[in-house]
This record gives structure tokens, sequence and C-alpha cells, in this order.
């Protein structure tokens, strides 16, 4: 007997109008209530997965701050979809904004698109955020996020190691008295840098001086104007600065110039991304170089793998990064 509507009504005990409506994307219909009749649906054989033709990327966003103005993502994204069409897909871009009214709807349409793959740029989520991709039947992807508890194929950059190598080579130069320019969007990325700043410190025989936590916002005009503020304040300085980004060591060292600051001779400082921007600063920004093409490249090499195979196997995949010195750090004068 062929499944209909009515039949996928009487499986699921909802009404009719409710199935028609779950099973057309429409508004209206309680999340938990859709998913339950979209599974019966997929069950019984009235939804047929179809072969996928085509890679979504997907860019979730809270505050929406961390991707504004920031190269990084324009990097990532260019090698996702380089490598998508190498590889026989075609490419679309789905921008997922959490706090739209319409935020579930699309959530709901793009999980039930089984023509789809999806490489999710999760940077600015959340572990709850996170769950409601958990349970997706199609091939899925995380790119730059991970959550120890919850089952998805990931692949990110890594934090904590190469934020102890950037505050090491600062102590190296003779630099004790660090500060942290701490992005105000708390990420996990700089959640982890953050850690990492702590524990690198202490290991070395030294404690985090809450006083020279400054919280900025994670882009080059508002790190400008927050330290410049801080400065204006009295603040006192430290010898030196690790940034969560590349965008905050920037704006900061606008900053610290505009107020008579030399870099590196009054303060050092060392950011995060290793943007083209940074190089071309005077003096060139001393950062942490992430492959984000590379980044991109494997994300869609495991989501291909994810498609070919549908393995249960999920994997983390981390990449190293390194340290780039140029000429914003400096040896601390006696």
């Amino acid at each position: 007997m062929k499944v209909n509507i009515k039949k996928i009504s009487e499986l699921s005990g909802f009404s009719v109008a409710t199935v028609s409506n779950a099973l057309s994307n429409k508004r209206g219909v309680n999340k938990d209530t859709a998913e339950k009749i979209i599974k019966i649906a997929r069950e019984n054989g009235y939804i047929k997965d179809e072969k996928i033709k085509r890679i979504k990327m997907v860019t979730y966003r809270d505050s929406g701050e961390v991707f504004n103005e920031s190269p990084f993502f324009s990097t990532l994204l260019d090698s996702i979809e380089a490598e998508s069409r190498r590889s026989g897909y075609d490419v679309s871009i789905v921008n997922l904004y959490r706090h739209h009214s319409d935020f579930e709807d699309n959530v709901r349409e793009l999980l039930n698109d089984t023509a789809s793959a999806v490489l999710l740029v999760g940077t600015e989520m959340s572990e709850e955020d996170a769950r409601i991709f958990q349970d997706a039947s199609i091939p899925l992807v995380m790119v730059d996020n991970y959550f120890e508890s919850l089952k998805f194929d990931t692949v990110l950059m890594d934090n904590e190691d190469s934020v102890a190598k950037a505050v090491k080579y600062l102590l190296e130069n003779g630099h004790t008295k660090i500060g942290y320019l701490q992005g105000d969007t708390r990420i996990r990325n700089f959640v982890a840098r953050g850690r990492s700043f702590n524990r690198t410190l202490w290991e070395n025989g030294f404690t985090v001086d809450k006083n020279l936590v400054f919280n900025v916002k994670p882009n080059v005009v508002g790190a400008f104007e927050g330290l410049n503020r801080y400065i204006a304040e009295g603040r006192e300085m430290p010898t030196a600065f690790f940034a969560d980004n590349d965008m905050i060591a920037l704006g900061a060292m606008q900053a610290l110039q505009k107020n008579g600051f030399s870099i590196p001779e009054d303060v050092s400082i060392i950011g995060f991304d290793d943007i083209t921007l940074g190089e071309a600063f005077s003096p060139g920004l001393t950062t942490i170089s992430v492959d984000i093409k590379a980044m991109g490249r494997l994300a869609v090499r495991r989501l291909v793998e994810q498609i070919q195979n549908r393995d249960e196997a999920h994997s983390c995949t981390r990449l190293y990064n390194n340290l780039v010195i140029r000429g914003s750090v400096g040896k601390l004068k006696k």
C-alpha cells in the first residue's frame, strides 16, 4: 500500500493538516512534532533520500561580531567552495541567524534536504546551540568548533598549544608583566586561548594580573576604542600583550601608538590568525599562523567520505599552528 499523508497522520497521531504543514516546512508546527512526523515519513518511504548533489556551507551566527570584518572567514569559505567544486559538488551558502524568528524553520529545512550535505561553520556556537544538529540524518561536518560530549565529525585549529608558544616567546624575551586583550564575545576558541594563557603563565611561575586583562570588541575599531578608553582612564599598561585575534591586536596597536607608546620598545604584542593585514602594519604583527585553507580542504574531504561511505564513526581533526615572528615583539629593556 502506498503511504500518503493520511496514513502518516494515522501512524503519528497528528492531524492531516499538521502532517502536511510539517512535511512542507511551514511555520507553526512545533519542532519536536515536525521531527517526529518527518521521521515516520522517512521510515515508511514517503520521504526518499536523494543522491547528494551539493554541499551547503552554513555559517551559524549568534552575535555575528566574530564574523564581521575578519578576513579569516572569507578565506575559510573560499577554501571550502574551491575544494567542494574540485570534488564535483555544487555549492551554496546558508547563513543561520540564531535570534531571527525563522531560525528553527530554516534549521528544519536544512536538515530535511536529503540532496545536500552540510559543512557547519560553528565558530559562534555553544554546546546547547549545537545539539539541534546532533542527530542530523544527512552528512554533516562541523568546522572551527568542537564539543567533547557531542558526536560530530570536526575539523578545527589548535588553540591551547598555540597560545602556549606565544606566551613562552614573550617570557623568553624577558616579559613577565603580560596583559591579555580579551575578546568580549566569548566564543569557544577565545575561551580555550584564555585558558591556555592562564595555564602557561602559572606553569612558568607567574600568575595572571587581573588588572592587565582588558575586555574589548573582537574587531579593529572596537579594540582601538576599547583600549584607547582604558588608557584615557589611566589604566596601567603591561610590557607585552597577547590578543585573542589579530583584529584585536591591530586595533590595540593603533590605540597604543596614538597615545605615544612605541611598539615594541614600550609594549610588545602578539595576535592570533595571521591575517594578511598584520604583515602590512608597522611594525609587522607577530602572530599565530593558522592554515585556514587546509582547514577548509580537510573539512570538505571528511564530508565527501561521509557522503560516499556513510561511516558511523566520528573523528576530530585538529590542525597545528605556527608562531610567526615579526617586529611587534622585542626584548624587555632592563
